[in-house]
C-alpha cells in the first residue's frame, strides 16, 4: 500500500512539476497575441526599399569608387525569400479575426495587397517560387514550386480582390486600420496604391502581351477605363513614401557618415550624362560639378561641368579620376545635409503616369501618351525641386526631350524618362525596366564583373540545396533546362 501511495505521489509531483515547467517556459516579455496594426506596422516597415542602396548601384543611378565601401559588380550569388514577411501578413489577418473584426477587414483586404507585393518582389528576383504549398509551417517543410506565370496569376488575382474588399469597406464606412505611418490610415489612398502597384504589375509583363490566360493589355485596360472602381493616383501627394526622421529613421546619407563616404561616392554616366544630354535641371539638384571641368573654364550652371563614371570601370580607375576631379560627386549639401533627406516614393504618380504612356503608346489603351510623358517628368523635377514654371518651355521644345508620338522613338523616351524618375526611389523598378526594355543601355565592363554582362536573376537561398533539393532542382530543370542556378540564364517573365 504505502508503494502503491509512493508511486501516486511522484505521478502528482511529475505532474504539477509539467504544468510549473510549462509556466516557467513563457516568455513574460514575448507576448504570443498582439493587436494587428502592430503587425501592420511591421509589414509596412519590411516593404521598405531604401535610397542610395545597393539595389540603387545596381540601378546605376551611383557609384562606390573605394572598395572598402563597395563596388559595381553584378556578380550576384543567393538572395533571400520574403516568407517571414509573408508569415507576418498572414499572423496580421489572424490577429484582427482573433479581435472579432469580420471576415472582409482592413487587414484581411491589405494583407491579400502585401500578398503579392511580397511574391512578386520575390519572383522578379528568382523565378519560379513555392506558392501553392508555402506557409504550411511544419505541415509541409519541402513545398513544391509554382511557376513564375502562376505567381503572376495568383498576384493579380489578390491585387483584384484587395481592390473590391477595399472599396466594400469604405462604402460601408468600415475602417477601423491603425498603425499606418505610411498614408495615415486613409482607405482611399490604399486604393489607389493597390491599383497603382496592378499596373506596374501588369506593365512588368509586356512581353507576355499575347497570353491569353493573363489577358494583360485587357486588365490594363479595365483599370485605366474605369476610375470608379479601379481608383489611381492622381498626385504625387498619393505617393506611398517611407519618410524619414531625426532620430530612428535617419536618411541613409546624413552628417553623421559624411566624414566616411562623401568622397567615396560618386555619379554615375547612365544617370547623369543622360540628364545633362537633356540639359534637364534636375542636373544641378542631384550632382555637383566636376571640378576638373570647372578648371577648363566651365560653371556650375553649364551641363557640360557634369560628368558621371561609367559602371564598367574599375575602381582603381574611377577611384584615380574622382581623386583627380574628373567626376561628379553627389550634391554633397542636398544629401549629406540634414537626416530627414527625401522621402523615399516605393509606389508613386510619377511611375504611374509612364506606365499609362507606354501602355497607350504600345496601343494596349486609348488616350493620349504625350500628357502622361509630361506629367511624370513634370512630377518628378517638383521632387526634386527643379522649377516646372520657370524652365519647362525651354526644356520641352528640344527635339530630344518633346514627345515623337506612339513610336519605337516615342517608347524610347517614355522609358528613359520614367528612368530617370526613378532615381533613389522604386528599389529595383529601374533595373527591372531596363532588363526588360533594354532602356537604358547599361554600362558595363570590369568595373561590372560577370564577365561584362549585367546579371538576369540572383540565385536561390542556398537553404533550399540542403533544406529542399528535389524541388529546388525540379524547378532549376523546367525552367532553364538544367539544374545550374545561373544568374545570366532568362527567366520566363523576360522570355
Amino acid at each position: 500500500m504505502k508503494k502503491i501511495l509512493s508511486i501516486f505521489l511522484l505521478l502528482v509531483s511529475l505532474l504539477m512539476s509539467c504544468n510549473k515547467f510549462e509556466e516557467l517556459e513563457k516568455n513574460p516579455n514575448k507576448p504570443v497575441e498582439v493587436p494587428p496594426s502592430l503587425i501592420f506596422t511591421n509589414v509596412l516597415n519590411g516593404m521598405v526599399y531604401y535610397p542610395w542602396s545597393a539595389e540603387q548601384r545596381w540601378n546605376q543611378f551611383w557609384c562606390s569608387n573605394y572598395a572598402y565601401y563597395d563596388d559595381q559588380e553584378y556578380n550576384w550569388t543567393t538572395t533571400y525569400f520574403n516568407y517571414s514577411k509573408l508569415n507576418d501578413v498572414k499572423q496580421m489577418v489572424a490577429e484582427a479575426q482573433r479581435i472579432g473584426l469580420p471576415e472582409n477587414n482592413v487587414y484581411a483586404a491589405l494583407g491579400k495587397f502585401f500578398n503579392a507585393y511580397y511574391f512578386v518582389d520575390m519572383t522578379m528576383r528568382l523565378g519560379d517560387l513555392p506558392l501553392t504549398d508555402a506557409l504550411n509551417g511544419l505541415d509541409n517543410i519541402t513545398p513544391a514550386y509554382d511557376s513564375q506565370k502562376e505567381v503572376f496569376k495568383q498576384s493579380l488575382v489578390w491585387l483584384e480582390e484587395a481592390n473590391s474588399d477595399l472599396q466594400l469597406l469604405i462604402d460601408n464606412s468600415d475602417n477601423t486600420l491603425a498603425g499606418d505611418f505610411m498614408l495615415g490610415n486613409d482607405l482611399l489612398k490604399w486604393q489607389k496604391v493597390v491599383n497603382t502597384y496592378k499596373l506596374r504589375v501588369l506593365i512588368s509583363l509586356s512581353k507576355k502581351e499575347n497570353d491569353a490566360d493573363l489577358n494583360v493589355k485587357q486588365q490594363f485596360a479595365d483599370v485605366v477605363g474605369n476610375p470608379g472602381k479601379y481608383p489611381l493616383m492622381t498626385s504625387s501627394d498619393e505617393n506611398l513614401v517611407f519618410t524619414f526622421n531625426n532620430s530612428t529613421d535617419k536618411y541613409p546619407l546624413n552628417p553623421d557618415n559624411y566624414g566616411f563616404t562623401a568622397t567615396r561616392n560618386n555619379m554615375s554616366a547612365t544617370y547623369l550624362n543622360t540628364l545633362a544630354d537633356l540639359r534637364d535641371p534636375r542636373t544641378f539638384i542631384v550632382a555637383e560639378p566636376a571640378p576638373k571641368k570647372l578648371e577648363e573654364g566651365f560653371t556650375a550652371q553649364d551641363y557640360e561641368a557634369y560628368v558621371g563614371a561609367s559602371s564598367g570601370e574599375s575602381l582603381d580607375d574611377m577611384s584615380t579620376k574622382m581623386l583627380n576631379g574628373e567626376y561628379s560627386a553627389i550634391n554633397k549639401e542636398k544629401y549629406y545635409g540634414t537626416y530627414t533627406g527625401e522621402p523615399a516614393i516605393q509606389i508613386g504618380y510619377i511611375e504611374l503616369c509612364f506606365n499609362i504612356a507606354e501602355a497607350i503608346n504600345l496601343g494596349w489603351v486609348s488616350g493620349n501618351a504625350e500628357d502622361f510623358y509630361k506629367n511624370g517628368i513634370q512630377a518628378s523635377w517638383t521632387f526634386h525641386g527643379a522649377d516646372v514654371d520657370a524652365d519647362w518651355a525651354t526644356y520641352y521644345e528640344q527635339s530630344t526631350v518633346a514627345y515623337k508620338g506612339d513610336n519605337a522613338n516615342g517608347l524610347n523616351q517614355i522609358l528613359t524618362q520614367k528612368y530617370l524618375g526613378f532615381f533613389q526611389n522604386s528599389g529595383w523598378e529601374a533595373y527591372y525596366n531596363y532588363r526588360r526594355t533594354g532602356v537604358p543601355e547599361f554600362l558595363t565592363g570590369v568595373g561590372t564583373g560577370n564577365s561584362g554582362r549585367i546579371a538576369i536573376r540572383w540565385q536561390y537561398p542556398s537553404s533550399e540545396r540542403t533544406t529542399n533539393i528535389d524541388n529546388y532542382n525540379a524547378a532549376l530543370q523546367s525552367q532553364f533546362g538544367s539544374e545550374t542556378d545561373d544568374i545570366n540564364t532568362e527567366m520566363w517573365v523576360i522570355k
